[in-house]
């Protein structure tokens, strides 16, 4: 059953990025960031009250709260990053740096969870490593050469934040129902994210959002909630090491939306990139 929550998350995460992409077009993406997780907050805790997992908050222990919030500001920082380079960069070129974490992960996680590593992790490991090199390597054009470098920077920051965020929220989760981890995960992000906007003094510009940005904002939002929920719910009863590659699919969604909404194409390298990726996944599934 967990397999399914994880194509669940991949499908809605990779519809995350296209959205975010179009909403944070003419807004600031620290301000995006924090008003999209509201609509995450208040998705997250309807489902915590439509399955009842409230009653859980009275059985949350000390271990339980600080990976939780470790977990948050993990994920609060790699949700800066990450759609900071997607402000900056195509999201046909941030995405597959930004599914590079699952390697990281696989990695964290056998160093952490004791997870072991198998011949076919190693070959998935391989080929989703070689897969995201085909992908990010590109000729930019020398008016574009700063932007280039300012997207794979905040890009590259993101994966390593992602990659904590799931081995912390696997352990914070194993004692509680995953979505009311995912609620409790998603206040520390927004206290994270408002922080940030008021200390760069970024509230002010709300005014100057239109309403395209905010339909695709709260759209946004609502995606990521949902794969969230079907993120750690995979996690709480599945290994990371295969979670997190099956979430990563969404890349496929992505560039798949990219290109029929946002028209960015893949080259041919990007192309045999994205195949690549994709094989290393199914075979950590098989």
């Amino acid at each position: 059953m967990w397999v399914i929550y994880a194509f669940g998350s991949a499908l809605f995460a990779g519809l995350t990025a296209v959205l975010a992409k179009i909403g944070i077009k003419n807004t600031d993406s620290n301000l995006a960031t924090a008003i999209r997780t509201i609509v995450v907050l208040i998705f997250s805790w309807i489902m915590v009250y439509v399955v009842g997992a409230q009653e859980g908050m009275s059985r949350l222990d000390n271990q339980t709260v600080i990976f939780l919030v470790l977990s948050g500001l993990a994920t609060g920082a790699s949700w800066l990053c990450y759609f900071k380079a997607l402000q900056l960069g195509d999201v046909n070129k941030v995405a597959p740096i930004d599914k590079s974490s699952t390697i990281l992960t696989m990695i964290l996680a056998m160093i952490f969870l004791g997870e072991k590593l198998t011949l076919f992790k190693l070959v998935a490991m391989i080929l989703i490593g070689l897969g995201t090199l085909l992908m990010i390597k590109t000729k930019p054009s020398l008016n574009k050469q700063v932007e280039s470098n300012s997207w794979l920077f905040f890009a590259i920051l993101s994966v390593l934040f992602a990659s904590l965020t799931s081995i912390l929220g696997k352990i914070g989760i194993e004692n509680i129902d995953s979505n009311l981890g995912t609620a409790i995960r998603t206040i520390v992000v927004l206290i994270m994210a408002w922080g940030i906007v008021f200390g760069q003094k970024k509230q002010k510009q709300i005014k100057n959002i239109d309403k395209t940005s905010w339909v695709f904002l709260i759209l946004s939002g609502l995606a990521t909630g949902a794969s969230w929920l079907c993120y750690y719910r995979a996690l709480q009863d599945g290994p990371a090491s295969i979670v997190v590659p099956i979430d990563k699919l969404s890349i496929v969604v992505t560039v798949a939306f990219s290109f029929i909404f946002l028209r960015e194409k893949l080259n041919v390298k990007s192309f045999i990139g994205l195949l690549l990726i994709v094989a290393g996944t199914l075979i950590l599934i098989i």
